[in-house]
């Protein structure tokens, strides 16, 4: 996490360009204490290594602690407990954890880029179709027959959601996005571009000439509230059912779940993990990327796989793992002292091997 130090400031930049903000109406929205100068203005945002007047940085990673001393941006977001070692002449808002606020900081400004209304041309929207209010429709979006849209939604252009959609208040659905037919996003949720929402499982059935005939896929994915779905991931639809995305998961980009496969709440997985079918995952877990996940198995709650590895049995509560196929996380890491000595321990078994001849 400490590595977002150095974090991308371009949502905030694209406002600090145009508007200024007083240290007393940030640290109002962070609930910060300022120590210095309340009505100091600020109109960008720096890495605090590269700060300049008037621009608005953050400490939260010991190792940028000397920048602190030497940076010209004129406000620093820091821990409460920052104590300078040398004279600081600068502007300081004082929060309980300055990565926190900074991130809450992003998610504001993020929320005005954002903050479209109205509709676009040209779109296509069923007659039978239905949306709230304050919503946002960019062009060249087909929404089709019976969806209904909550309040507060914003659909990017060129994006696709099917017959009998439903989307709740106050989603954000990024360009490119395909919403298939009959799937359900809860509210609050966020789907980055190319998202691809109740695409056909996986199902083929082999005859006796091994020639595939494909199994209809009839079910739906159900995402429930505050999900986040990163850029070109893909959730197929269920066979029968649905495959289930509970509250407060967050997915990072190029992710593949598979049908009927259910994820517990507040699980996050990394990009590139492939999930094969009927698989259930507990909430609390932690996926790293590219893991691989074999099908109707269960991972238990409060789990974490470090990334790369393959899971191919159950998994049990609270289990933290690693390897291919993963076992555990304390005993690879016991066993990797062996792998790597490997050449070397070999070479010693063959000596002992010929000193035994002897």
């Amino acid at each position: 996490m400490f590595a977002t130090q150095k974090i991308c400031y371009d949502i905030f930049l694209y406002f600090c360009a145009q508007m200024k903000f007083t240290v007393g109406q940030i640290s109002k929205l962070l609930n910060g204490k300022v120590i210095g100068d309340i009505n100091i203005e600020v109109n960008k945002l720096s890495k605090i290594e590269d700060g300049t007047k008037g621009s608005l940085s953050f400490l939260s990673n010991p190792k940028y602690t000397p920048f602190i001393y030497s940076t010209e941006a004129s406000v620093i977001i820091v821990n409460n407990d920052f104590k300078a070692e040398k004279k600081l002449n600068k502007t300081l808002i004082k929060v309980d954890n300055a990565y926190s606020a900074f991130s809450k900081l992003l998610t504001h400004f993020n929320s005005i880029k954002t903050n479209k209304s109205g509709l676009q041309s040209p779109v296509y929207i069923s007659d039978s179709a239905s949306y709230g209010s304050n919503v946002y429709i960019g062009a060249f979006v087909h929404i089709g027959e019976n969806v209904i849209i909550g309040d507060n939604v914003k659909i990017f252009p060129n994006t696709f959601i099917g017959d009998n959609v439903q989307i709740g208040h106050d989603c954000s659905i990024f360009s490119g996005v395909k919403i298939y037919s009959e799937c359900i996003i809860g509210n609050h949720c966020n789907l980055d571009a190319n998202v691809v929402i109740g695409a056909d499982g996986f199902g083929f059935v082999p005859d006796k000439n091994g020639i595939y005939s494909k199994v209809p896929q009839i079910g739906n994915v159900v995402i429930e509230d505050y999900v986040d779905v990163g850029a070109c991931t893909t959730i197929d639809r269920a066979t029968l059912g649905s495959t289930y995305i509970k509250k407060g998961v967050k997915l990072d980009n190029q992710i593949q779940i598979a049908h009927n496969v259910q994820i517990g709440e507040n699980t996050v997985i990394a990009a590139q993990t492939g999930i094969a079918g009927s698989t259930k995952i507990g909430k609390n877990c932690q996926i790293g990327g590219q893991v691989g996940i074999t099908g109707h198995i269960s991972i238990g709650n409060n789990v974490k796989i470090q990334a790369k590895s393959g899971i191919t049995k159950n998994v049990p509560d609270g289990s933290l793992l690693q390897g291919i196929p993963a076992f555990g996380y304390n005993d690879y890491y016991k066993s990797y002292v062996h792998f790597k000595n490997l050449p070397k321990l070999a070479k010693n078994i063959r000596n002992l091997e010929k000193n035994s001849k002897k």
